[in-house]
């Protein structure tokens, strides 16, 4: 192990041992009562207990920060994106920041749905601009770059109108630094209420396409009824109100190791699909030859976040299996984690120890899932396990 890796897994082990003093192991939801006994998988561990806003996303540095975010979904969020230390989440980069400036939309952040360790040094956030899920506020949803040795936001990408429409929700995103002057930024557009889409964003101008925009491989299967904790799951009501299933388009992301291969996945999906980066990012290759390449995995589970390894390998979150899975090189799958503690398995995030870290927020248990009764039980849990695997890079 180089002095490098051994500092950051020491970071990283000092990090999380801080914020586990006074919240590790035994605080988790309860369970219903006629929950059937299931065999365990996995050697969990909770890093992290949340006593008021539900998290969503996470990401660990590769020096061993931890950040946090939350979106402004109806609880009291204090702030919308934060780090956790000393046994705390604090605001980051500050408090100032995490205030939308009503003069300002892309000055201060508004309701963030993903944070991401860029692995050269900056945090990113993605700021939705669309506290829950309305229509996202003009010049609002945006990248924000924030200098891990500073705390200072170095630099913004306001999302273009060209791929920005009434009902674009940014979900989460990945970065390749390998292309481009600057970079280039995967971001999934998951769309509650039109197409979703992957945007690609050069990072040096700001320039972005939608692609996939409608696509089979972005939007909702139309037969997927979600079944979690033993009953239908994400049920709402129609303007009539009449029930409905609350339908999510394009949502977890993961880019491979050599960058080559982009893999995606509807929320509302049980399916994996990929496609080439290369075609992505072409603008001679038209929507349709785009999405004749995409090619579809087969089923992984449904899943809300997905992360890669620097050995090739995929994870993904099986949220009506409170599992966590993992998909080889050769194609194949195991299951990772299967415990009855990871209640809505989010954002998934592969730290320089070797483990794998994840949200547990009970998403599902919402009030707007359960005729206004919220049915979430705090805390929420920031969880990993161990695999042994290096986040995929991105340089």
């Amino acid at each position: 192990m180089s002095m490098k890796r051994r500092f950051s897994a020491c970071a990283l082990a000092i990090s999380v041992a801080m914020a586990s003093q006074s919240s590790f192991a035994v605080e988790s939801p309860s369970l219903p009562a006629d929950a059937p006994a299931e065999q365990t998988i996995g050697q969990l561990e909770q890093v992290f207990a949340f006593h008021d806003a539900m998290p969503t996303g996470v990401t660990v540095t590769n020096n061993g920060r931890i950040f946090v975010n939350y979106p402004k979904w109806g609880d009291d969020v204090a702030f919308t994106v934060g780090e956790i230390r000393e046994g705390r989440v604090f605001p980051y980069p500050d408090a100032d920041f995490n205030r939308e400036d009503p003069n300002d939309p892309a000055n201060g952040l508004i309701s963030v749905q993903s944070v991401v360790a860029d692995g050269k040094g900056n945090v990113w956030l993605l700021d939705t601009a669309a506290p829950g899920f309305a229509v996202p506020k003009a010049g609002g949803a945006k990248l924000v770059a924030v200098d891990l040795a500073s705390n200072k936001v170095v630099k913004t990408l306001v999302f273009p109108d060209n791929v920005m429409l009434a009902g674009t929700y940014v979900n989460d995103m990945r970065f390749d630094f390998r292309v481009g002057k600057e970079g280039t930024v995967y971001v999934t557009d998951s769309s509650i209420s039109g197409p979703g889409a992957i945007i690609v964003m050069d990072i040096a101008s700001g320039n972005a396409m939608r692609r996939l925009s409608g696509a089979r491989s972005t939007s909702p299967d139309p037969d997927f009824i979600p079944v979690v904790e033993g009953q239908q799951a994400l049920i709402t009501r129609r303007p009539d109100g009449e029930p409905k299933t609350l339908t999510v388009a394009s949502d977890g992301i993961a880019l491979s190791a050599d960058g080559k291969t982009l893999y995606f996945s509807p929320l509302s999906s049980r399916h994996l699909y990929s496609v080439s980066t290369a075609l992505l990012r072409d603008p001679n290759v038209s929507d349709a030859q785009l999405a004749a390449a995409v090619k579809d995995l087969g089923e992984k589970g449904a899943s809300d976040g997905l992360e890669a390894d620097a050995h090739g390998a995929v994870y993904a979150g099986d949220y009506e299996h409170n599992s966590i899975r993992k998909r080889l090189t050769d194609g194949s799958w195991q299951t990772l984690v299967h415990d009855p503690r990871v209640l809505w398995p989010d954002t998934l995030s592969i730290g320089p120890d070797g483990y794998l870290y994840f949200i547990a927020n009970q998403l599902q248990r919402q009030a707007g899932f359960h005729a206004g009764k919220d049915q979430r039980e705090k805390p929420y849990s920031l969880l990993r396990v161990k695999i042994d695997a290096a986040p995929a890079p991105t340089h």
